[in-house]
């Protein structure tokens, strides 16, 4: 199971979060400010709900794949665990809002042929272990070896930890089970003392777990926040659609990316009729011509679909209502079989251990009130048809977002597929409209997520019978099979009534009018369905441009009131939209089978450049002589009101010392096992991609058999200030090798310039330059002083078009060789050379510069090749204060030059 686009994305997101949460050693409010000003989005303020503990949250909509995201975060949260100490369990607290979720979380977790566990035994080697409640009460694989070994995860119910009954008080009571964890005393001080040392809850405490909350919007007051506090986390990290106001959000999913990836099927079609009985009807025929064109798609080899019906009914106690008693004997005097029909409600459960995607399942219709909440997801529920009263505003709040997920994720050649639907019969259609705007936003969507569509406004048919008249029609006494199927309730011929079926369905997907000229009957089975189906085709192209235009880096409507947002100047708008940068490419072979399109280019990573690149045989030898003697310490910092800042809390020095004098006890081959294995861990997995892990491994294994027993000894000590030099060594042998490489395939032509980079409309810095004429945007990004001389200076030039200030961290223009480089300026000169500029102050570090330098020049030299095609010349310079390297140049010496071009 590979992560979608936006999943990845919101991973990235949190890797970024926790690395400004380690560059600020901690400090909660600085580092998440700080974390949304890089990406110009200023006052994000931390809402500080625990103490000491970093506690964020991202917002990704429902059916956006939330726990495959938590799967894959734990291993990036323990990962920066590991910066600050190797040895802390990894004990995760998995909590989640409802008994429906906890089953189907633990069974996912649990079952190893499930992608989710799949995906955890990758990331953490196959050492996982999955507890319920009542595991961990009764010791049942759970101790202190077993967790100090591997990943444990805990999975829980929000209510499981507040002592409100016999049940969860053992939580809280003494309990030898659990005599493995009680310590020497050095974790006394984060034990709750009116609890015994060996209650769940002080083990879990001393295990400082990471505590993941799915659907958090339910575990957001006074109650849960106690909870979660007394639970004494390291980290919280919670995902919902919904999230509340006291959340620090760190990553926002946007609902068109989902429709995107083929995750959700939008636009929903709210289609409002004139009464309950054309509201079943409408759904009977609906789900028909769905389930026609599911199997004519079948035929053709995509998956199997079995569309169903939820009809939602009222609650009992309401008068003169249609509750699911009478919609399924509706529905059975309609001549649908009861096995095609199943109730879910508080009390009536027809759907346990019903596995609802089998073929071999009957159930199209599902009847309920409101019991399919959070946790209940199934692809195949296509259509919500409500029963309210006419006069009622429909409720459709708790249950739109079950008919929304897509089957298999991805899009079907049916369009009608693609889309899912509501029906309702109410004169307050509006009133009806904002409660599926509700449902939509409870979900994590929006009003541009739906399309209406009022039947009740249309003309009437000449011939419009009530589900009433309807079953007089029926074939009751027929012993053929199709007789069990739904279609033939509706008393036409079968076959015929099919066969047109799927001659409207093919028209309505061409585009074609419909036309039925036929009998009075077939026309009133048909037209309503025929009107809603066109309408939908239309709506649905309105969203698929709609979703293709949108900008996946566009910023979300809640950020937008806080984003430091600039525009193009408007006289520079439209000769920079046809403006393209180019970038490098790399050329992927023909591979020479039958439906190979031949050569391909795609845009260069570095990590194309090290595909074959291995270590194992490259100078190990590290000077460490280098060390400065200071040991690398983490404290926690006062920010008044007795608030401690401190992220992730440091191994105790005592703690330390004792496991370094049992390493130090180690025969040398144990001891080469034990550091090689503490430096990796400070490394982290995937650190130097795509180098292997186990090549680094071995790498490391060279460096520490080669120390002498003090130097090993003085590694334990200083392990952090160790790694940092051994990383060095890494990253200076795998940069040599890619520009090796890249100057081999730029002989050969296996790399190219592209014409590639365009400017955004807008930019989102994480500060403002002061006002400089000739910007590009009507603000540029923040200048040093040495960036701002060198700029002020261009733009007096009245050769000068226009000047930017480029961005980094993924927003702005990159020269993509042997190294990522972002230049600080491009300039664009009135005889059409655009210019990209470097500057440099005099502490810099020469050998990076030489890197830029030479990568830069590469670039001008190749992309003068493409001026023909481009219309363009380039040029780049590197410009120091003073002291220039081999090549580059003062101030001075670039003002002139400029003004040449």
């Amino acid at each position: 199971m590979e992560l979608k686009d936006y999943q990845a994305d919101v991973l990235s997101d949190l890797s970024s979060y926790l690395q400004t949460l380690l560059d600020f050693k901690g400090h909660l409010s600085k580092s998440f400010t700080d974390y949304w000003k890089n990406r110009g989005v200023l006052n994000q303020s931390y809402k500080n709900n625990i103490q000491e503990v970093p506690h964020v949250c991202v917002k990704v909509p429902t059916a956006g794949g939330k726990t495959f995201i938590a799967v894959n975060a734990l291993d990036r949260i323990f990962t920066a665990f590991a910066e600050y100490n190797p040895t802390k369990p990894k004990f995760v607290v998995w909590l989640v809002p409802s008994l429906t979720i906890l089953e189907q979380t633990i069974k996912n977790l649990a079952n190893i042929d499930h992608p989710y566990r799949q995906r955890l035994n990758d990331l953490f080697q196959g050492r996982v272990q999955i507890y319920e409640k009542t595991d961990v009460l009764q010791g049942a694989g759970f101790n202190a070896d077993s967790v100090r070994e591997q990943l444990s995860v805990v999975v829980m119910s929000f209510d499981s930890l507040k002592a409100t009954n016999k049940e969860n008080r053992k939580a809280y009571q003494e309990n030898g089970y659990l005599a493995s964890f009680l310590s020497d005393g050095s974790h006394d001080d984060s034990l709750l003392p009116e609890y015994d040392k060996s209650s769940l809850i002080n083990v879990i405490r001393t295990l400082n777990p990471v505590v993941v909350v799915d659907e958090s919007h339910n575990a957001e007051s006074s109650l849960s926040l106690d909870m979660l506090r007394n639970l004494n986390p390291s980290f919280i990290f919670d995902l919902t659609a919904t999230p509340r106001d006291n959340s620090n959000i760190i990553s926002y999913v946007d609902a068109l990316r989902l429709k995107k990836q083929n995750m959700v099927k939008l636009p929903v079609i709210v289609a409002n009729q004139r009464s309950q009985e054309d509201v079943i009807m409408a759904a009977l025929n609906m789900r028909r011509q769905l389930e026609v064109l599911a199997k004519a798609a079948q035929a053709n080899g995509a998956g199997y679909i079995r569309p169903i019906v939820l009809f939602q009914a009222e609650p009992k106690n309401k008068d003169d209502t249609t509750t699911f008693e009478k919609v399924k004997k509706i529905l059975v005097d309609l001549n649908i079989p009861p096995e095609h029909i199943a109730i879910k409600t508080s009390a009536v459960n027809e759907l346990k251990d019903v596995q609802l995607l089998e073929k071999s399942c009957p159930v199209r219709y599902i009847i309920t009130v409101n019991a399919l909440k959070e946790g209940w997801d199934c692809p195949f529920a296509y259509i919500l048809a409500t029963l309210a009263n006419k006069s009622s505003v429909v409720d459709v709040t708790q249950i739109l977002g079950r008919v929304l997920r897509m089957p298999y994720t991805r899009k079907h050649s049916a369009e009608l597929l693609n889309l899912s639907y509501v029906f309702t019969a109410s004169s307050q259609f509006q009133a009806t409209l904002n409660q599926v705007v509700a449902a939509l936003n409870k979900a994590g969507f929006s009003k541009r997520d739906y399309r209406e569509l009022d039947v009740a406004s249309l003309p009437l048919p000449e011939v419009a019978p009530s589900v009433t008249d309807t079953k007089d029609m029926f074939n009751e006494g027929t012993s053929d099979e199709s007789a069990t199927d739904d279609a033939a309730a509706l008393g036409l011929d079968t076959g015929k009534l099919d066969s047109q079926w799927e001659e409207v369905a093919v028209k309505i997907e061409q585009g074609q009018s419909v036309g039925l000229q036929e009998n009075p009957v077939e026309m009133s089975s048909l037209t309503t369905i025929a009107a809603i189906q066109e309408q939908a085709l239309v709506r649905a192209q309105e969203f698929e441009d709609q979703a293709l235009l949108a900008d996946t880096q566009d910023c979300p409507e809640e950020l937008k009131a806080h984003m430091n947002e600039h525009k193009i100047k408007p006289k520079f708008e439209d000769a920079t939209t046809l403006l393209k940068l180019p970038q490098f490419f790399l050329k992927i072979p023909s591979t020479g089978g039958f439906f190979d399109s031949g050569d391909t280019w795609q845009k260069l990573a570095k990590e194309n450049l090290l595909s074959d690149f291995v270590l194992a045989n490259l100078d190990a030898t590290v000077n460490f002589s280098a060390i400065d003697s200071e040991v690398y310490s983490v404290d926690a910092e006062e920010i008044g009101k007795g608030e401690s800042a401190l992220a992730f809390k440091a191994i105790k020095k005592t703690e330390k010392e004792k496991l370094n004098q049992i390493i130090r006890g180690q025969p040398s081959s144990g001891q080469v096992r034990s550091i090689v294995s503490r430096l990796f861990s400070l490394i982290g997995k995937n650190t130097f991609y795509p180098i292997e892990d186990n090549d680094v491994k071995i790498y490391l294994s060279r460096i520490v058999q080669a120390m002498s027993a003090e130097q090993r000894s003085d590694c334990l000590e200083r392990d952090y200030s160790y790694v940092k030099v051994i990383k060095e060594k890494i990253q200076s042998l795998a940069n040599e090798f890619a520009e090796k490489e890249f100057g081999n395939c730029l002989a050969i032509q296996k790399i190219k310039l592209q014409p590639s980079f365009s400017f955004l409309k807008s930019i989102t810095p994480s500060d403002n330059a002061p006002s400089i004429s000739k910007s590009l945007y009507v603000t540029e990004g923040g200048l040093n002083n040495l960036e701002a001389k060198v700029i002020r200076g261009v733009a007096e030039l009245e050769n000068i078009v226009w000047w930017h200030r480029n961005l980094e961290r993924g927003k702005g223009f990159v020269l993509n060789g042997f190294i990522n480089h972002y230049p600080d300026f491009v300039v664009l000169t009135q005889g059409k050379t655009i210019i990209l500029i470097e500057t440099k102050g005099d502490d810099r570090d020469n050998s990076d510069s030489k890197d830029k330098l030479k990568l830069g020049r590469a670039w001008a030299d190749h992309a003068n090749q493409l001026t023909h095609e481009t219309g363009f010349r380039y040029h780049y310079m590197m410009v120091f204060e003073s002291n220039p390297i081999a090549g580059a140049m003062t101030t001075g010496e670039a003002l002139k030059l400029v003004e040449q071009l």
